[in-house]
């Protein structure tokens, strides 16, 4: 994990961003009293309007950014997975949304690969909140597929009701969390105070509700020193929102994470929080924040739990690797050519990082919840791992 001091500093102009975002924080706690919670913290780093991290107008994807996710590693990620949305929108109906679109280019694969299978969707839906990420997806989508913009719609809010395939590409990740720290004595919440000038961290007893849903969780104080971890009510939430929505279809998650027994194992004592910024992780929460991605694990089995208690069926759990692989993704690689080709290695190359077992092909998961579709689904025909949950 890289150290602060040994990140290139921002320009003038991103500092300055920062620093207005800063303030408001600072405003913030001390109109709560001297202290906000972790997740308070990290929805306004992240959302709060034009300056948040998401909000605001930085470059976020991409080389020329933070980070890089699957779409931009390489178009066989939305060419696979365009198979799985294909069986669930031919189960349910022709309708195609996709939470946090990024920079527009998994829209854009889905939308061409579905087109070449005869299955586009009649509308496909994209729910962002990012005005500037919605500009830029736009730029794409007319780019690469001018002919299937009509066909796309933005979207403020989730909608009442829905049938179809709804994808979600690294979004549970980046919602929202309880900062959790065990002692000796049993378990308090890290929030955010102020201390000698500086964002800090600051702890107060549990609520009466995160202390219920600390209470399920696998971990024993330690007896000596701290284990530090977090809990994520919002994505909980989220996902029971589209249980009481979704009529048919299914909700395909696709993250980092762990079931809840190995993302609370003894020697996971720092927990999974970390911040990106420009390709460099770090554990500096409270510096420049605007200007770095803040993101933590999934807890698969926590959704999972959240989906079927609002009455959803779990359809399927398993590797990013296994998901693609059952999907077509290798015989989505043939078609690049003879295998001593410039394209196919090269299209070689990216599907490494994406089924490959030290790359994103284990830690990435793919969680599918459903309603009213045949089991099992493609993408988790082989390799299944609902039993880990």
């Amino acid at each position: 994990m890289k150290e602060i001091n040994t990140l290139p500093p921002p320009g003038a102009d991103a500092l300055a961003h920062s620093e207005a975002l800063e303030a408001q924080i600072r405003q913030r706690i001390a109109d709560a009293g001297g202290w906000i919670s972790f997740a308070d913290y990290m929805a306004l780093a992240l959302y709060t309007p034009g300056l948040g991290y998401y909000s605001g107008g930085s470059r976020k994807f991409g080389s020329d950014g933070d980070f890089v996710t699957a779409p931009e590693i390489s178009p066989l990620f939305g060419e696979a997975l365009a198979a799985q949305v294909a069986e669930v929108m031919a189960q349910s109906s022709a309708h195609l949304l996709e939470a946090g679109a990024g920079t527009g280019l998994l829209a854009a694969d889905l939308l061409a690969t579905l087109e070449s299978l005869g299955a586009l969707p009649t509308h496909y839906d994209i729910l962002e909140l990012s005005g500037e990420l919605r500009e830029r997806q736009r730029e794409t989508l007319q780019a690469r597929v001018p002919h299937l913009v009509e066909r796309v719609r933005w979207l403020d809010a989730m909608p009442t009701m829905f049938s179809g395939c709804v994808v979600a590409n690294e979004v549970l990740d980046v919602m929202p969390v309880h900062r959790l720290r065990w002692r000796k004595g049993g378990c308090e919440e890290l929030g955010v105070g102020i201390a000698e000038g500086q964002l800090v961290d600051a702890t107060r007893p549990l609520s009466a509700g995160l202390a219920a849903a600390v209470a399920k969780l696998p971990v024993t104080p330690p007896t000596s020193g701290d284990y530090v971890s977090e809990i994520c009510p919002s994505a909980f939430a989220w996902v029971a929102e589209w249980a009481r929505c979704l009529q048919q279809g299914a909700l395909l998650l696709i993250d980092y994470g762990y079931p809840t027994a190995e993302y609370y194992l003894p020697s996971r004592s720092q927990g999974t929080l970390q911040c990106y910024y420009r390709h460099r992780a770090h554990t500096a929460f409270y510096r420049w924040p605007g200007l770095n991605d803040i993101t933590s694990f999934v807890d698969f089995t926590a959704c999972a739990e959240a989906g079927f208690d609002a009455g959803l069926e779990v359809l399927g759990y398993t590797t990013q690797a296994s998901f693609l692989v059952n999907c077509g993704v290798l015989e989505r690689l043939a078609l690049r050519g003879e295998t001593d080709s410039a394209d196919y290695l090269r299209a070689s190359r990216a599907l490494q990082r994406l089924i490959g077992a030290h790359d994103m092909g284990e830690v990435f998961k793919v969680l599918a919840l459903g309603r009213g579709l045949e089991a099992p689904l493609r993408g988790f025909a082989r390799g299944d791992r609902t039993h880990a949950l």
